[in-house]
């Protein structure tokens, strides 16, 4: 049995990120970014896939220019939320949001729910536990903590902080495992 490596990459920083706003289909913020030495951190073999959304095919052309768009790795469907600031669902819509915090099959925003966006990335992983070799998907932070409960198998969705750039390896060999990999010192020395 040959081992399925999964690298998940949350996509670089947006403006709705910045100010914690649900997300738009939106850029990423201008930044300067050495591609070439993103692209040869994960080397080939491997397969680049990406969610639909502006902000991680641009993230995922930093790792590559052979990214193919996966729609199961696109974001959590925020209804009527989406461009919203949470600060204003505080203050507006307090038991709504408190119950989408609290209750993975509430969806008051109208449209997904934490639990059929669990679903729909359990069905992914299960497509890739046949598909050996290294894959990297760049994709959302809802969509790497729903890996992660699905890994986890646990009830901490909402406590699990994806910054940009995060990078979460998974690896299948009989079962899922969580791998948290570390910076390589040799290749920022002086």
């Amino acid at each position: 049995m040959q081992a399925t490596r999964l690298t998940l990459i949350c996509h670089a920083r947006t403006v709705s990120q910045k100010l914690a706003r649900f997300p738009t289909n939106e850029a990423v913020e201008e930044s300067a970014v050495a591609s070439d030495s993103l692209a040869a951190r994960f080397g080939l073999p491997r397969r680049l896939i990406c969610g639909p959304e502006l902000r991680t095919r641009q993230t995922a052309q930093w790792f590559g220019d052979d990214a193919q768009v996966d729609e199961a790795l696109r974001d959590c469907d925020w209804g009527r939320w989406q461009g919203q600031a949470i600060k204003d669902l505080q203050r507006n819509e307090p038991e709504a949001l408190q119950a989408w915090l609290e209750d993975p099959a509430a969806a008051p925003h109208g449209g997904e729910s934490v639990a059929q966006l669990g679903e729909r990335v359990a069905a992914w992983l299960a497509t890739l536990q046949t598909t050996p070799g290294h894959v990297v998907a760049v994709t959302h932070p809802f969509i790497i903590r729903a890996a992660l409960m699905q890994v986890m198998q646990g009830q901490a969705f909402h406590s699990i902080d994806v910054e940009p750039l995060a990078v979460v390896e998974l690896s299948f060999f009989g079962r899922w495992r969580l791998r948290l990999p570390g910076i390589d010192l040799e290749g920022i020395r002086t």
